[in-house]
């Protein structure tokens, strides 16, 4: 079985996560860790991006510049259809390879663009990390050190509170602390060996 959890910018989807992993031995896959791998040195990826965008993009070591890059994205919708649009079957074939080498009793898909990406379909469930939005916004201000506009323009980007839970088949309300976070975690976790046990 194949768990997608996914949740705005800010909403603690890696809390929640690092606690399926840490205390319950589940194998976690993150998007986000593979849209990097996709565009390190080497890879095609990165050469069509320095092809679109010039060198500028890049840092002094010859990787990607990932803050500049996020600045032209999310001010140029087309650009960001582009990218998308090289990146994400990429992703999607990184992610496909790492869930094939699980063997917990169940895997995690981790991704901000679980439904926008369509990669909810690799999964059987969806879980929504929801936290009210002054809060999402004030975490990530405060986490990345970034102006409000860019957040704004991020959550803009991403599927709206309403749409993710939509595809929600069960939801974490992070509003709490982390031990109310873990909790939420450890019940889920719970509730899915229970899933796993029932005959098919």
């Amino acid at each position: 079985m194949i768990i997608g959890l996914t949740g705005g910018i800010g909403s603690g989807k890696t809390a929640a996560a690092n606690r399926f992993a840490a205390a319950h031995g589940i194998h976690v896959v993150d998007a986000d860790q593979k849209s990097r791998v996709v565009v390190e040195p080497g890879r095609p990826a990165l050469t069509h991006i320095v092809d679109r965008f010039g060198e500028a993009i890049l840092l002094k070591d010859g990787s990607l510049n990932r803050s500049a890059l996020r600045e032209k994205v999310f001010a140029a919708p087309q650009e960001r259809q582009w990218l998308e649009e090289l990146l994400h079957p990429l992703i999607r074939d990184e992610i496909i390879s790492d869930l094939q080498s699980a063997n917990s009793p169940y895997a995690l898909l981790v991704s901000p663009l679980l439904v926008e990406s369509g990669q909810n379909n690799l999964t059987s469930r969806v879980i929504v990390v929801d936290v009210p939005e002054a809060m999402q916004l004030a975490r990530t201000v405060e986490r990345d050190a970034v102006p409000e506009a860019q957040v704004r323009a991020i959550m803009q980007a991403q599927a709206q509170r309403e749409e993710r839970m939509r595809h929600a088949h069960d939801v974490l309300t992070n509003d709490g602390d982390l031990a109310a976070l873990h909790a939420q975690v450890d019940a889920l976790h719970k509730r899915y060996l229970e899933l796993l046990e029932r005959p098919q």
